[in-house]
């Protein structure tokens, strides 16, 4: 059976989909959100975790690099329980404070590489669930 739609309705896959891509990121920005608020934490209490580099361009004090993370991080996690909710402001702020924490574990790469990178990579994907689903669908 072949289903049509017009410009103002969706199928039922097509709002799967989104509904899928919306949970997707909401469940990644809170997690990665909760290993930000730990990372943050890791540096503000000095953990010896953290690499010492000697004429990085970005460098700040370790303490406040976790302050940077603790806050993004717990900024995350709210936003990401607004597009459990639906909210409809948390899509636009979602994709802000994935964009600003990609450039936060840019910045911090020297002092976690890994973990900067694997959190880049995470932070993507959640800009690419929120950016693909279309705005004016429900989700």
């Amino acid at each position: 059976m072949v289903t049509t739609t017009t410009k103002h309705q969706r199928s039922a896959g097509v709002l799967a989909a989104a509904g899928g891509l919306t949970a997707f990121a909401s469940v990644m920005l809170v997690m990665c959100g909760v290993l930000d608020i730990f990372r943050g934490i890791m540096a503000v209490l000095d953990d010896e975790v953290f690499l010492t580099t000697r004429n990085y361009v970005f460098k700040f004090d370790l303490t406040t690099w976790g302050w940077i993370h603790l806050i993004l991080g717990a900024v995350a996690v709210a936003v990401g329980i607004g597009l459990a909710m639906t909210a409809t402001w948390a899509r636009v702020t979602g994709i802000l404070i994935a964009t600003l924490l990609i450039i936060a574990n840019f910045l911090s790469i020297p002092y976690y590489p890994f973990w900067s990178l694997t959190l880049i990579a995470l932070y993507g994907f959640i800009i690419w669930g929120l950016c693909v689903v279309r705005p004016d669908s429900k989700y």
